[in-house]
């Protein structure tokens, strides 16, 4: 790797900037429309679960590929602290606006820090061992961003047919778990032709035949692990099991 100048510092502390700022933005816009009854819980829930993820989008543009664990290592903690018991008052007003009950017994955002700490921990693991294939991490949590958020409202809405497994203690719709599956397939479509082929910035480049095989495979294990895991910690397993499935199965083809 070549010397880090100035120029990279300057160019990762603008994108760095620019990613704090649109992750506050979609915490706390939504947060405020809760507090004016402008939306429900489930709705800002849903949307800081659908939108501040995106974040991860600006991972391969940093030259430093640490960065992304710094910004998403703050807001694990950030959200470990959002209680009922917090002193601070933006924090313990975002866990009145977006926890569920299911959170009552542990007092914290326990979703949203599943969530916050498997971002940290694919960006700290592929910055160390792998920092040219990000496509692989951002598809994962993209699949944990988008496909759950539309899994759970097709399911809410037209879900049916319903699938329960005893050991999860969850029950999810055949509805909602088909949308699971075609939207991880478009998403990882999206990620690795994006960042492997379209824009390769500083990542390893990949051909379509890699995006399609490997495009397949993610959005089945990431479904199948889905319907595997408990809801508490789905935010946690998906992304981490099924970017990790992916990642091995790549290693002999880039």
């Amino acid at each position: 790797m070549s010397a880090y100048t100035i120029d990279n510092l300057v160019n990762d502390l603008i994108v760095m900037l620019v990613a704090y700022v649109y992750v506050l933005l979609t915490i706390f816009i939504p947060l405020i429309l809760k507090k004016k009854d402008i939306i429900s819980k489930f709705t800002a829930r849903k949307a800081v679960h659908m939108f501040a993820g995106l974040a991860i989008l600006s991972s391969p543009f940093y030259v430093w590929p640490f960065f992304p664990t710094i910004i998403a290592g703050s807001l694990t903690v950030l959200v470990y602290f959002s209680s009922k018991e917090s002193k601070v008052k933006q924090l313990k007003e975002l866990y009145e606006a977006i926890g569920e009950e299911a959170e009552e017994r542990v007092g914290y955002l326990q979703g949203p820090f599943f969530y916050c700490l498997s971002i940290t921990l694919l960006v700290f693991i592929f910055a160390l061992m792998a920092p040219d294939k990000f496509y692989f991490p951002i598809a994962g949590i993209l699949i944990m961003i988008v496909s759950d958020t539309i899994a759970s409202v097709i399911g809410k809405r037209f879900g049916k047919r319903t699938i329960t497994l005893s050991w999860t203690g969850t029950t999810r719709s055949l509805e909602g778990s088909l949308a699971f599956l075609i939207t991880s397939f478009a998403i990882c479509l999206f990620s690795l032709y994006f960042f492997g082929l379209l824009i390769p910035n500083n990542q390893a480049q990949l051909t379509w035949g890699n995006i399609l095989i490997f495009s397949i495979i993610t959005s089945v294990s990431a479904t199948i692990i889905e319907q595997l895991s408990p809801s508490t910690y789905d935010d946690l397993s998906v992304p981490l099991i099924s970017t990790l499935i992916i990642f091995l199965f790549s290693l002999p083809f880039i």
